[in-house]
């Protein structure tokens, strides 16, 4: 169904850094956890407070090559990370408890996500 490149992961992706078209549709969990499974991926996870509990839920190790990694774009605006191009990013976007707004750069407690969401 999917492409065989490898899957760029994260827990958002910044919007500042698009600058092509993109497509971004929810996806159940499972389907994610099945891409990473049959294809390389890697991750360029920033929030080391959920690193654990978003790993176990996809069954697999999110723990980026180096911490907080910054995206850059190649001319064509696609992501770039250690020298390598993706043409495919899966973000695990976290549900809060309701009411519940993250403050500007604050670092989410793992408590107050109540679910995931794959796009």
């Amino acid at each position: 169904m999917r492409q065989k490149n490898p899957i760029l992961l994260g827990s958002t992706f910044p919007l500042t850094l698009i600058r092509r078209p993109v497509t971004i549709e929810p996806w159940p969990i499972d389907e994610l956890r099945r891409e990473l499974r049959a294809r390389p991926f890697v991750s360029f996870w920033g929030h080391k407070n959920t690193l654990a509990p978003a790993g176990a839920l996809l069954g697999a190790d999110l723990r980026p090559a180096t911490e907080r990694p910054a995206l850059q774009l190649n001319p064509a605006g696609f992501p770039v990370l250690g020298g390598k191009m993706f043409t495919e990013c899966w973000v695990l976007s976290p549900d809060y408890v309701p009411g519940y707004r993250p403050a500007p750069s604050e670092e989410v407690a793992a408590q107050k996500i109540t679910r995931w969401q794959a796009l």
